[in-house]
């Protein structure tokens, strides 16, 4: 029996955790495995469906993680999982070094459904990578350098994208990072226009800031933003790796204020939870620096013809399922119940806020993030805190999920709100 056969073949769900703790243990990262325990994540997966995941034991849970919004469709959704068994009887990956049809067949579809004037793409695998690609087309396009970011904003690890990163518990071990890079309020428009130099190539804003603690930015500050760049020649960058592809209600969060973006960020979603891609959008006024330098930035595995045709199939399912309109009603449903929740516990749910299936729940410390976390999954719901503010848990599940599935957490929250409020009456005793 080959690998494959004895991995899929495997039915002892205690054997199966055995070996999958022992093996992070020993061989991926102890400290890791730590963490995920500690946030009630260490859940073993096995069947995946629509808005539910299974552990290997057969518990079964509403995925409101996500990922932190890979899954928009679905938990291994069929037509994308069929398009991809499709393309395997015929292709691998791609040459990279060549014309990739399905990539340019996916850039098409980009600039006819982003917002704006964007047409162009330059395809990587992950978001922080994509980060570092709008960053050098801003830097290239202005011959300027510097980057204005938001306070508690998050674009990622890696080189150019982890100074962009609004918290320094990620940057201080990694110092001296990359210079040019400026942090201010976000949704502060005066502080943006003061922050402005003769020097600045771009401002870098999530639409929603995600780790940030699920905080939407004002639709009227990011008119401002765009006001402020087109009178001052500066790009506006938006960073939609967690709220495209539907996730707020529209197909983009950029279309909620009308702002179009220079350049646009897409990650997560973009493929179905399939394969690894993720891109940066962009008008043609930036690209006249590829212009003569048509192959300064590169990626040996960004845009593949699997993980393009994956996005084409991904989108389309979007599209023909009009999930931003599920989005927005299944929202709306959940804000519903979170408002009587709101009212039933005033003591803990300080707030709830969000767009579409892009939803926040702050309570007053920290320590309860992690709490309701443990205590939902207790009761059939896998969530988890943000990671710039832990006292806030995200609701994010699959844009799929249907109304007695957003009951049945609104039941969960509730049941875990009592258990959490029955602890601290035992803690002041």
């Amino acid at each position: 029996m080959g690998i494959v056969d004895r991995i899929l073949s495997q039915t002892d769900p205690e054997a199966i955790r055995r070996e999958a703790e022992e093996n992070y243990r020993e061989y991926v990262n102890p400290f890791a495995l730590r963490m995920l325990k500690n946030a009630s994540l260490d859940v073993i997966e096995g069947r995946r469906e629509g808005a539910s995941v299974w552990d290997v034991s057969g518990e079964k849970y509403i995925d409101c993680v996500t990922g932190a919004g890979i899954f928009n469709v679905g938990r291994r959704n069929p037509v994308v999982a069929e398009a991809l068994k499709k393309a395997l009887d015929v292709m691998d990956m791609g040459g990279w070094l060549s014309v990739v049809r399905e990539r340019g067949l996916l850039a098409r579809k980009l600039a006819e459904i982003t917002p704006g004037t964007l047409k162009y793409s330059l395809f990587c695998c992950g978001g922080g990578e994509a980060i570092e690609v709008a960053v050098k087309l801003a830097r290239g396009h202005t011959d300027r350098t510097e980057i204005i970011c938001m306070e508690n904003g998050y674009h990622g690890v890696t080189g150019f994208a982890l100074p962009a990163t609004g918290r320094d518990v990620y940057k201080t071990p990694f110092a001296p990072l990359a210079p040019g890079y400026k942090h201010i309020p976000f949704n502060d428009l005066e502080a943006a226009a003061a922050a402005i130099t003769q020097d600045t190539a771009a401002f870098l804003v999530e639409p929603i800031q995600g780790e940030g603690g699920i905080r939407p930015a004002d639709d009227e500050y990011l008119r401002g933003l765009r006001r402020l760049c087109d009178e001052r020649e500066i790009v506006l960058i938006y960073d939609e790796v967690q709220t495209a592809f539907g996730r707020t209600g529209k197909m983009f969060c950029a279309e909620h204020s009308g702002a179009a973006p220079d350049i646009m960020v897409l990650a997560k979603s973009l493929s179905g939870g399939f394969q690894p891609i993720s891109c940066a959008v962009f008008t043609e006024e930036i690209s006249d620096f590829l212009v003569t330098h048509p192959f300064i930035i590169i990626n040996s595995f960004g845009g593949t013809s699997l993980a393009c045709l994956a996005a084409l199939a991904t989108i389309e399912y979007i599209e023909e399922n009009d999930l931003p309109g599920r989005a927005e009603r299944m929202g709306r449903r959940f804000m519903d119940g979170l408002a009587a929740l709101r009212a039933r516990y005033p003591d803990l749910v300080v707030d709830a806020r969000g767009r579409g299936l892009m939803i926040g729940i702050e309570f007053p410390e920290d320590s309860i993030g992690p709490r309701m976390a443990y205590q939902l999954r207790q009761n059939g719901v896998i969530t988890i805190y943000t990671f710039n503010n832990p006292r806030i848990i995200r609701i994010m599940p699959p844009l799929v999920i249907t109304e007695p599935e957003v009951d049945f957490v609104l039941e969960a929250l509730d049941r875990s709100l009592a258990e959490i409020r029955a602890q601290e009456a035992r803690l002041r005793k």
